[in-house]
């Protein structure tokens, strides 16, 4: 059985406890939050679970095993380095931490140490994209030639990142999980209109062979929009995550080039078939994730969205915010 301490119970605190006290091979003994009203929440829910306000409570514990850290990003790294130093498994939530030097440190560490580091990334455990990776590896799409997403919504305002390092990551985790390539380099533009960070923003990653990826993220739309698009040479797919039922939608449609011999004799022809809706599994991810947490924990294996990972979305987040205040300089990677 693995001992778990929770440190935060904020907005997403609450979704942490939840799915690993439902775990069987794991047990939440000990929350931390410097909120005595969050304290409060957790004890009416879950009387057993020890209680405290400081975070060494938990990361030296001699009761605890693993450590799930659910604070803002800028004590992602004191709090995961006090706990893997301690001889915890971290779980922590994305971004890994505020910079590329602070997430390499803690992957190292991890490696060094043997102990398992994982990064909550929870789209790559839902059913949707879980789906589209299974259409990419049996090759129904062929090539990819593009990655385009727009993930809008009015607030919620972030008051210590901006608009790419809270939303860009559900988009750069997803990117990494379903291209194999890793992007050459990033482009982004945006603006500031409120609280003195860039709440509007427009990113765009390079990859070898012409792919292309393009992200739209914006805490000020007065809609809520989830969805993506990825174009391969043999069909197109659609993926609605805020559609109910067919979140998925495949596409028999595609251009063909049939003479290419000069750019005056070049004829296109478009081809336009089915369109049908694949089954996506309901299973909620983020149960899903810490089920695989448990997993990785207990064979000792290195997680897809373990220190790697992290480090290489961070590294992206970085990039992009270099490039947004320099006015959409070409950053590489």
């Amino acid at each position: 059985m693995i001992r778990m301490g929770v440190i935060g119970y904020g907005y997403w605190g609450p979704n942490i406890v939840r799915n690993f006290h439902n775990q069987e091979k794991i047990r939440v003994v000990a929350v931390c939050d410097g909120n005595p009203a969050a304290l409060n929440r957790v004890k009416k829910l879950y009387p057993d679970i020890r209680l405290t306000t400081d975070y060494q409570e938990i990361t030296t514990a001699m009761d605890i095993d693993a450590v799930a850290i659910v604070t803002p990003v800028s004590t992602h790294f004191k709090l995961a380095m006090d706990a893997l130093s301690n001889g915890k498994h971290v779980f922590v939530e994305k971004p890994m931490t505020a910079t590329s030097a602070e997430a390499e440190e803690l992957a190292s560490l991890a490696q060094k140490k043997r102990l398992i580091i994982m990064v909550d990334h929870t789209f790559v455990f839902t059913g949707a994209v879980r789906k589209i990776r299974q259409l990419i590896d049996e090759d129904m799409l062929g090539p990819l030639y593009y990655y385009d997403s727009t993930r809008v919504n009015l607030g919620l305002f972030q008051h210590d990142v901006n608009v790419i390092w809270d939303l860009a990551p559900h988009d750069f985790s997803i990117m990494a999980y379903l291209i194999p390539e890793k992007p050459q380099a990033i482009v982004a533009t945006g603006a500031t209109h409120l609280n003195g960070h860039a709440d509007v923003a427009y990113i765009t990653a390079y990859f070898a062979d012409n792919m292309i990826a393009h992200l739209n993220v914006n805490w000020l739309s007065p809609v809520k929009v989830r969805t993506t698009l990825l174009g391969g040479a043999k069909k197109m797919l659609v993926w609605n995550d805020l559609e109910a039922d067919e979140k998925i939608k495949i596409y028999d449609k595609g251009v063909q080039i049939k003479n290419a011999e000069s750019v005056y004799s070049l004829l296109v022809s478009y081809r336009s078939g089915d369109m049908w809706s694949p089954k996506v599994e309901q299973q909620e991810a983020l149960s899903l994730e810490c089920s695989y947490f448990v997993d990785c924990v207990e064979k000792n294996q290195t997680p897809f969205n373990g220190g790697e990972t992290g480090h290489h979305i961070v590294k992206m987040l970085e990039a992009a915010s270099s490039s947004l205040q320099n006015k959409g300089k070409v950053v590489y990677l």
